[in-house]
């Protein structure tokens, strides 16, 4: 009699349908030594919940050495701060103490000056160009759509 209800229960429990007190009584049933024959797979099972109830959690973690990392942290963030900027201002110091572009002769330096000149020029020139297709489709749209 007791083995049948206790299948029902065991069949109620796996279809999630069983409520507390029987599971009470399930846990009860396979934690005494009087457990059926064929009912003897489950007992493992509920052993273990009986088992992993009574475990306690006691690890401790040490909150000192936390500190102890962002404060080297914090430290070598200085550092890296501290050297890129030392390294931008040695190049930024460096580079205007070359002085490009400056000539004793006058003659060479009205010969690159029309150089480059020429060149900005150039690349003006080619700018307009491309303004001028931008006005042909501008005008091309107002005659198809007429505005």
């Amino acid at each position: 009699m007791e083995s049948s209800r206790i299948e029902i229960l065991v069949e109620k429990y796996f279809q999630g349908e069983s409520s507390i007190a029987e599971e009470k009584e399930l846990k009860s049933y396979f934690s005494s030594a009087d457990v059926a024959q064929h009912l003897l797979e489950y007992q493992p099972l509920f052993a273990y919940f009986s088992q992993a109830k009574e475990q306690k959690f006691a690890a401790e973690f040490p909150s000192q050495s936390r500190k102890k990392y962002w404060g080297w942290l914090s430290i070598a963030a200085s550092a890296v701060v501290l050297l890129g900027i030392g390294t931008y201002v040695y190049h930024d110091v460096t580079a205007a103490k070359q002085e490009l572009g400056t000539y004793d002769d006058p003659q060479v330096a009205f010969r690159q000056t029309q150089k480059a000149l020429a060149l900005l020029s150039n690349h003006v020139n080619t700018g307009i160009e491309s303004v001028q297709y931008v006005q042909e489709y501008q005008n091309s749209k107002e005659l198809v759509f007429k505005q």
